[in-house]
């Protein structure tokens, strides 16, 4: 059977359990578990633009002046973060990190410490601005709300690929972006991919062979 018909499968039985009858719009889970894999030779950290939204993310802006279209820290208010507990809470607060080139140096040794860490600093790839203005900021949100972040520091990925709420289609899809973003990405490709398994947040997760 087809992964994609696997998926579809999946779904049909993860939505005939009690557990997905739950009253909130649970996330629907996406678990690589890999093989003959070693995570600290393979250092894999990938951005993957899905078609389907996953989630509105919490996004906080390092900018040279406050800007109405996101949450913002200017370089004043830097100071605000020099102990341990206001860097950390940060880091909880939001999902995603942006900056203005300018700014970025100051970022890098103020918050450097903890957003490096966390996965969380603002990079190259997908998060420094040159000009801060309406329009790159709104650009930049829909593609941070698109996209999904990889770290593989295990020999299992998991992430969140869609909520339930949305068409078995649109999960489907996301899940297939990311499985085929992260076998392009592994050394030996499929060989490494070990099985893949769906899941709601309150149920079991769902086994999809690969071979």
């Amino acid at each position: 059977m087809e992964i994609e018909e696997q998926i579809k499968h999946a779904l049909v039985e993860l939505r005939k359990t009690e557990e997905s009858k739950r009253k909130f719009d649970q996330t629907a889970d996406l678990i690589i578990n890999l093989q003959k894999f070693d995570s600290k030779k393979n250092q894999i950290s990938i951005f993957v633009q899905v078609p389907w939204k996953v989630k509105d993310k919490k996004i906080c802006g390092f900018f040279e002046t406050e800007h109405s279209k996101v949450e913002t820290i200017t370089p004043g208010e830097f100071k605000n973060y020099s102990d341990k507990k206001s860097l950390k809470n940060l880091v909880n607060k939001f999902d995603f990190f942006i900056a203005q080139a300018s700014v970025m140096p100051k970022v890098a040794t103020v918050f450097g410490r903890v957003l490096g860490p966390a996965g969380k600093m603002p990079s190259p790839q997908l998060g420094i601005l040159m000009d801060v203005n309406d329009k790159t900021i709104e650009e930049i949100k829909k593609k941070i709300n698109n996209n999904v972040k990889i770290r593989v520091k295990e020999a299992s990925i998991k992430l969140a690929i869609g909520k339930q709420s949305m068409k078995d289609e649109e999960i489907i899809e996301n899940v297939m972006t990311v499985y085929n973003a992260v076998m392009k990405d592994l050394p030996k490709g499929k060989e490494n991919i070990k099985n893949v398994e769906i899941k709601f947040t309150m149920t079991k997760p769902q086994k999809i062979k690969i071979r």
